[in-house]
């Protein structure tokens, strides 16, 4: 049996894993698992394979890029959130827009664009479009981007965190130039947390929330068992008024971990589902409902191959010519890259 986190592993001055020693371990164990079978696996040479709740499997096309990036101060490129945006704006430099980031300091929320989602993508030449500091503050780094469109006020709203502890929106008309960053969760705001980020926000409307927008992120957890799991909040507009669960939404355990992050949502078979990178290097799946009531783990999503190295994490969804594709980041959080994969 592999140990999830081998040692040497760092740690904390309390004694825990550092996020560092966590998605390293996660790594290891991921490449022990690449080859093991479960729902959703891809194997390289092997049948696609049907995913849980009907989802379609997803093969490996590309990589997002095909050369070097300029700007790339830590080695890795994680966190793509794609957006279509040739139906927004006029005069973009793609169909579309490719937003993504390193995560160790500086950190820097980045832009690459594309005229077909599967791509490849050419890197801006402005990157990064948001760094560490910021009008009100400078923080060691910015990462984990999400861009949503919103069209009441025919804006995208960025969503990134910096630090840890602190998830931020900024807006901006072109999709390029972002202004008035303004922080809209904290740890201060959910119970028993130390870490509140990776967010990602989707226009969903919840029973007796007055709302339009939910948010789904990481928060670390001292409540046992499992530390890193899946908390939600709600909002009327996207930009403020956000409220937050106190609880939360999605726990480890049922998936037989400790760890559970970068959580996308999806909508299918008239429910709600969450998709989200496990501990153990795959994604793995869980209906929530559409109001946020369940929550019934349903396995692996999607399984890495032997070109990912060991981790999948952190899916971007889209559609191109009626064809559906996840865009992922692969291999050890501290090295990894960004992937296209179509569905199968």
């Amino acid at each position: 049996m592999v140990h999830p986190y081998p040692n040497p592993t760092p740690q904390r001055p309390d004694g825990g894993l550092s996020r560092r020693g966590l998605l390293r371990g996660a790594a290891l164990l991921g490449t022990a698992t690449a080859t093991g079978a479960g729902l959703g696996a891809l194997v390289a040479g092997g049948p696609a394979l049907a995913g849980p709740a009907g989802f379609p499997s997803y093969r490996y096309v590309r990589d997002a890029f095909d050369r070097p990036l300029v700007y790339n101060p830590t080695g890795e490129t994680i966190f793509p959130c794609v957006r279509g945006v040739y139906d927004k704006i006029s005069g973009a430099r793609g169909r579309y827009y490719l937003y993504y980031a390193p995560h160790d300091a500086p950190g820097g929320i980045c832009l690459a664009y594309a005229d077909r989602l599967e791509g490849p993508y050419t890197e801006h030449p402005g990157n990064p479009i948001v760094d560490r500091v910021l009008p009100t503050t400078t923080v060691s780094h910015v990462s984990s981007p999400h861009v949503v469109w919103n069209a009441s006020s025919r804006e995208f709203f960025l969503y990134f965190h910096g630090e840890n502890t602190t998830t931020r929106v900024a807006r901006s008309t072109d999709g390029i130039t972002f202004t008035n960053e303004t922080p809209i969760l904290s740890t201060n705001l959910v119970p028993n947390t130390t870490e509140t980020s990776y967010a990602r926000v989707f226009e969903h409307r919840i029973a007796g929330r007055n709302n339009k927008y939910v948010m789904l992120f990481m928060g670390a957890h001292t409540v046992r068992p499992g530390t890193r799991k899946i908390f939600w909040g709600w909002s009327p507009n996207g930009w403020d008024q956000w409220q937050f669960a106190p609880n939360p939404l999605i726990s480890p355990s049922g998936d037989g971990l400790a760890d559970i992050a970068a959580p996308h949502l999806l909508t299918r078979n008239g429910t709600a589902y969450v998709v989200y990178h496990g501990g153990d290097g795959r994604m793995h799946l869980t209906e929530v409902g559409l109001n946020f009531d369940r929550e019934v783990h349903l396995g692996v999503f999607h399984t890495p191959i032997a070109s990912d190295n060991g981790r999948v994490a952190s899916p971007s969804f889209g559609t191109d010519g009626g064809v559906s594709y996840m865009v992922y980041e692969a291999g050890p959080r501290l090295d990894a890259r960004i992937c296209v994969a179509r569905a199968v």
